[in-house]
């Protein structure tokens, strides 16, 4: 599957965007109930969530700073995952948290992969 090399930049630039974009989406949900409505009340921890999603899916998406704004998205849903799901059952699928688990380790890879081509700053 050698042919498929040449597609690997352009392919992780995709999922660096794709990931930012889907992290902004759950923040602007929090936020602003768009694109639907968030179904739970917002307290202190849900809003910080959501600042953290917007600015750091923003910043992903974008290239700019995201090796910063990746790895505090990273911690954030870390986070996520044991205080809301990971006490609930040992294993994500069974305890909602797979959505968590594969944001953090996915944006742990951009983190220290970096932004790759097509970015506003290379940090």
């Amino acid at each position: 599957m050698t042919f498929l090399n040449k597609y690997s930049d352009v392919s992780y630039v995709a999922l660096r965007i794709v990931a930012g974009f889907l992290f902004l989406c759950h923040g602007t949900q929090k936020l602003v109930s768009y694109p639907t409505e968030f179904s739970y009340p917002l307290n202190t921890m849900s809003t910080s969530a959501g600042i953290i999603e917007v600015l750091a899916g923003s910043l992903i998406i974008l290239g700019f700073y995201s090796r910063i704004a990746a790895f505090i998205a990273s911690g954030t849903m870390a986070v996520a995952y044991w205080m809301v799901h990971g006490l609930n059952h040992p294993f994500p699928i069974a305890n909602g948290g797979e959505l968590s688990a594969l944001y953090c380790f996915c944006f742990l890879y951009i983190a220290t992969k970096g932004p790759g081509k097509f970015n506003l700053n290379t940090r």
